[in-house]
């Protein structure tokens, strides 16, 4: 039995397999649970290959190192992102400047309200500068912490815990706000939970998938410009 573990460990296919294979199941799932927001094919993968990596004993290093293949791919998806908006274009008529506006102060509050968060539960300021950038994908998460001499893989955590969270709830939260606006429920949504709320918004409708992707760059962009200025005032 330990050999058959072993050889299931150290087999570059497995994690890759288990991975592919957890995210097919969350979509399986989702579909027959009707869309029910807690199903979300991310949330499923993460529990299961979460629970596969503990129970195999398999160091994060090599886990990577066998999803590479994923890791790749994800450039290429991410700019794809740019086909939805493309259809969509007419529709950004007259929403371009108030669209800019309420994306950089977005980000001027997502960062300022995720220290302060922090220093009122009692954190100290590594860990304030770490969640700074948690409305950020996950890559430039980790750059910004990085440059924050921050813990970069907390800040993948954090910005991966966002994005779950608003694709889970963010929906539901702006259905009882009252926001009908397909193109304003996507910005919303893609300010705040980049990636993986644009995948879940992509699966309802194509309109707030697509301004939830550009909101996911915009606001990656915003942030990366202002948290220089941002630190020198959150972080003295």
């Amino acid at each position: 039995m330990s050999e058959t573990l072993a050889w299931l460990r150290d087999s570059p296919l497995l994690m890759l397999t288990v991975t592919i294979g957890a995210y097919q199941l969350g979509c399986w799932l989702r579909g027959r649970t009707g869309g029910h927001p807690v199903a979300q094919p991310v949330l499923v993968a993460i529990v299961v290959v979460a629970a596969t990596v503990l129970a195999l004993d398999v160091d994060y290093a090599d886990y990577r190192a066998d999803t590479e293949l994923i890791a790749f791919w994800l450039g290429p998806a991410t700019v794809a992102l740019a086909i939805p908006l493309h259809r969509q274009a007419a529709r950004l008529w007259g929403l371009v400047a108030p669209m800019l506006v309420g994306i950089t102060l977005g980000a001027i509050v997502s960062v300022t309200t995720a220290a302060l968060l922090v220093r009122l539960a009692g954190g100290d300021d590594l860990l304030a500068r770490t969640a700074a950038p948690k409305a950020t994908t996950t890559p430039v998460a980790i750059g910004l912490a990085e440059s924050l001499d921050a813990i970069a893989p907390l800040a993948a955590v954090l910005a991966i815990l966002a994005g779950v969270l608003g694709a889970v709830a963010g929906p539901a939260v702006l259905t009882l706000l009252r926001i009908r606006d397909p193109r304003v429920r996507g910005l919303a949504l893609g300010s705040v939970s980049h990636g993986i709320g644009t995948g879940r918004l992509l699966h309802d409708d194509e309109t707030q998938g697509a301004f939830s992707g550009l909101a996911m760059g915009l606001t990656a962009l915003a942030t990366s410009a202002l948290m220089p200025l941002l630190s020198l005032v959150l972080f003295p």
